[in-house]
């Protein structure tokens, strides 16, 4: 499955699942990154990390590491 680390600038994309576990599951769900929720990728810094998205209405600055942990819709 594709992950979010994967998805490319100017995409609007759908979160599917979650990995991860205990606080850094917990962290990401807190900022507002649950399943269903709508993604859009605004831009990537130029050495690659960290990404900024706009999830509900709000921007987030997200590591790719943590990214990563979230399964995008086919």
């Amino acid at each position: 499955m594709k992950t979010l680390k994967e998805a490319k600038v100017g995409q609007t994309v759908t979160v599917a699942r979650l990995h991860g576990e205990g606080a850094v599951k917990r962290r990401i769900m807190d900022m507002g990154i649950t399943r269903g929720t709508e993604i859009f990728i605004r831009k990537v810094a130029p050495l690659g990390d960290p990404m900024e998205l706009n999830v509900r209405g709000y921007e987030l600055s997200l590591r790719k590491a943590d990214a990563e942990m979230i399964e995008l819709e086919a």
